[in-house]
């Protein structure tokens, strides 16, 4: 491979990569505004000037082709002069309102100012007023005065998000930001616009003034809002979760998420009808028990039914080691063949970009870890159908909701013997439910889900509830071992009395005398990788951060 030296260490770079991308292949960070990895090279910021040897002038990195032999200078005199001179410029009419602007605390503005800036300003004329709190969509504010003009906002909408929608207006340091004519920024993607903002110009009107981001803990975890499986992270202070992020995965979402998975993905964590404790319904009315009252009741009323008058559903929402439970408890306990799962289809979300028409985070593996009817059991059409003509008498129905996806089940399910759910909030078919489990959210536990692509990839607890699966690396579990205090801090607020369903199968098999050893969700992930052959070789630990592609000669996609 070609060398190249920056600040006298030699590096190899790959053919055509800039001095910008060599550098930050191999850790050297050189400043920049403008530039964006995913993006066009725009170079209009100019932060990014080195100094490279037998050249005339300072050139900018994220432009400038790296070549065999170059020798690139970062620190030098030149360079430290001409990056203050840019920082000053930008700085001269951007206005200090850093106590209040929502991106401090992750503002490369603020940090470069830090950084490669002399620290004062000989500017002392009036600042240029521009306009503020202008809403150029649904979900996007934007506020002129801070804008640097970089441009990373309009060439994500032409480039990525494939939807022209905004444009530089005006000159010299009138330039500003707007749509076009008649347009909003109401693209399916627009809140990738906030991310990429390295100033505060533009804000996620949802998250605007609710949380410093130095008060919030950062949690990795995948996408609910469709089986793309986008990588995030999750934002909380006191038990609530603030906003999502996309977090950097070039095998699946690469920096991006959609508007959906950001915004509506979230928020029935903390809404006001989530089950907070287990519901038994005496005389008509559901009412809260305690565990083992609901179990106790559950596991009576079970062995009352034939295993072909019980069917199971499992849930394309829940983990694959949830799902796994699901169909042990089915198939071993209650000894049904009886179990599948809803599919949830919308063709009119799905895009070229990143959305999927599969609008669940989990169907790939549910299947693989076998929520299927086995041999002489029905399926999820053959269920229905049996229990509309009164074959079907027990329903257990996990993390999903029957009379959602089909309505005339209303009358039938009215009539069964015994229907059982597990669930997060309040639906429809909780209204004529028996005993409902309250079911931990996928931001409160352990697990894993399996993507369109086949790729197994990792949730963690950003929430705490009542009971705290503390056993893996959740939320921030390396800063809560290390700072004993800090759980308490964080798992300030309220805090629901839920379970993942894995755990919740596991605490009821026991009332039909079978005893599962599983202690937290690795356990259970354990007995997958030995049973399931796609999983084979597979730990929490290898599957990582980014996730692991199974096995494509096995997982249909």
């Amino acid at each position: 491979m070609p060398k190249i030296t920056i600040d006298g260490k030699e590096i190899e770079f790959k053919q055509g990569q800039t001095i910008i991308q060599a550098a930050e292949d191999n850790g050297i960070e050189i400043p920049h505004f403008c530039y964006h990895p995913k993006l066009s090279i725009s170079g209009n910021c100019r932060i990014c000037l080195v100094e490279v040897e037998r050249m005339p002038k300072l050139v900018i990195a994220c432009a400038t082709i790296a070549s065999e032999g170059m020798v690139v200078h970062t620190n030098s005199e030149k360079t430290i002069a001409a990056r203050n001179a840019v920082m000053e410029f930008i700085l001269i009419n951007h206005p200090l309102d850093c106590p209040i602007c929502d991106e401090a605390g992750e503002c490369k503005l603020q940090d470069y100012a830090y950084q490669h800036s002399i620290g004062e300003s000989r500017f002392v004329e009036e600042k240029v007023h521009k306009d503020k709190r202008v809403q150029l969509g649904p979900h996007v504010m934007f506020d002129g005065e801070r804008c640097i003009s970089c441009s990373r906002c309009i060439r994500f909408c032409d480039e990525v998000a494939k939807d022209s929608e905004l444009t530089f207006v005006k000159r010299g340091d009138k330039v500003t930001i707007t749509t076009f004519p008649g347009e909003q920024l109401d693209n399916p993607y627009s809140l990738n616009v906030v991310d990429i903002c390295p100033v505060g110009a533009l804000t996620n009107s949802d998250f605007r003034f609710k949380a410093r981001v130095w008060d919030m803990s950062r949690t990795n975890s995948i996408c609910y809002g469709c089986s793309r499986g986008c990588n995030i992270e999750i934002w909380v202070r006191n038990n609530e979760i603030l906003r999502l992020t996309p977090r950097h995965n070039e095998e699946v979402n690469s920096y991006w998420m959609c508007d959906h998975g950001r915004l509506n993905t979230f928020k029935f964590v903390n809404a006001s009808d989530r089950i907070d404790s287990p519901q038994l319904r005496v005389d008509g009315s559901l009412q809260t028990v305690n565990w083992d009252e609901a179990f106790s009741f559950v596991s009576n009323k079970l062995k009352q039914f034939s295993k072909n008058e019980i069917a199971v559903i499992g849930s394309p929402y829940a983990t694959c080691e949830d799902n796994y439970l699901v169909s042990k408890f089915a198939k071993t306990v209650l000894g049904t063949n009886n179990v599948d799962f809803i599919r949830h289809l919308d063709p009119s979300f799905a895009d070229d970009i990143l959305r999927t028409e599969e609008i669940s985070p989990n169907s790939r593996g549910a299947e693989l870890v076998g929520v299927t009817p086995t041999k002489n059991g029905l399926a999820l059409s053959e269920i229905i159908k049996a229990i509309k003509e009164g074959k079907i008498k027990a329903i257990y129905l996990v993390e999903d909701d029957l009379l959602s996806y089909d309505p005339s089940l209303e009358e039938s399910l009215e009539k069964l013997d015994l229907f059982v759910i597990h669930t997060t909030n309040f639906n429809a078919s909780c209204k004529f439910a028996n005993v409902v489990f309250p079911a931990a959210t996928y931001a409160e536990k352990n697990g894993t889900f399996v993507n369109i692509q086949g790729r197994v990839q990792r949730i963690r607890p950003a929430v705490a509830t009542t009971e705290l699966d503390r056993s893996l690396d959740g939320m921030s579990l390396s800063r809560l071992d290390k700072f004993g205090t800090e759980f308490d801090r964080w798992a300030q607020g309220k805090k629901y009395d839920a379970k993942s369903t894995w755990k919740i199968l596991t605490n009821l098999s026991a009332y039909f005398g079978q005893k599962y050893k599983y202690q937290t969700s690795e356990d259970v992930f354990i007995d997958i990788t030995k049973n399931i052959s796609e999983f084979n070789g597979l730990d929490y630990e290898s599957i990582g951060l980014l996730g692991k592609e199974l096995s494509l000669e096995k997982v249909k996609i």
